[in-house]
C-alpha cells in the first residue's frame, strides 16, 4: 500500500476513483454520479488545485482517496475531510486509517487545531471508523443539500 498526495496532472486517476466511489456507494456522498460524470478535465484539475488530495495505491492500482479542505465558514484552525472512500475489495486493511493519517499530518503541518467531517446517518462503518480514530460526535446535524431526507452529523478530532 502506498499513500500519495496527488497533483493536478493526476486528475484522471482521481476522477476514476471518485466516479467508482459514487457508483458503488452513492448514498454516502453529498454529490451524485450523474453530476460528476459531467465534469470535464478543467473541473477535475480545479478540484485538485483547491483541495489537498491523497490516493491509496495497491500494486499500482488506486484503491481509495481522501481530500482535505478549509471549509467555507469554518474556523481557520479547522481542516475538513471530504470524499474519504476505499474500494470494497480493499477495506479492513488499514487504507482508510492511512488516508486519515495523511490528512491529520497535513492539517498539523498547516497549523490546524482540529479536523472535522460530516457522516450521513446510517453509514455505521464510517461513523465507527471515525470514532475509533478519535473523532468526537458533536451532535451538530443538518439535512443534506442534495437529499433533504438524509441527515448528516459533524464529527471533530482535536489535534492538539
Amino acid at each position: 500500500m502506498q499513500i500519495r498526495r496527488v497533483q493536478e496532472d493526476d486528475w484522471r486517476s482521481v476522477r476514476d476513483v471518485r466516479l467508482r466511489a459514487l457508483r458503488e456507494d452513492p448514498d454516502v456522498f453529498g454529490s451524485s454520479l450523474a453530476r460528476e460524470e459531467l465534469f470535464a478535465e478543467p473541473h477535475w484539475r480545479m478540484r485538485l488545485r483547491s483541495a489537498s488530495t491523497w490516493v491509496v495505491d495497491e500494486e499500482g492500482t488506486p484503491r481509495g482517496l481522501v481530500g482535505m479542505i478549509q471549509e467555507p465558514g469554518s474556523p481557520t484552525s479547522d481542516r475538513h475531510v471530504v470524499q474519504l472512500w476505499v474500494a470494497p475489495e480493499a477495506r479492513r486493511r488499514g487504507m482508510a486509517w492511512a488516508l486519515l493519517d495523511a490528512v491529520k499530518d497535513a492539517a498539523r503541518a498547516e497549523g490546524a487545531e482540529t479536523v472535522s467531517l460530516w457522516v450521513v446517518d446510517g453509514n455505521h462503518a464510517a461513523g465507527d471508523l471515525f470514532v475509533r480514530a478519535g473523532f468526537v460526535r458533536t451532535g451538530e446535524r443538518h439535512a443534506r443539500t442534495r437529499d433533504s431526507s438524509k441527515v448528516e452529523e459533524r464529527l471533530v478530532l482535536r489535534l492538539t
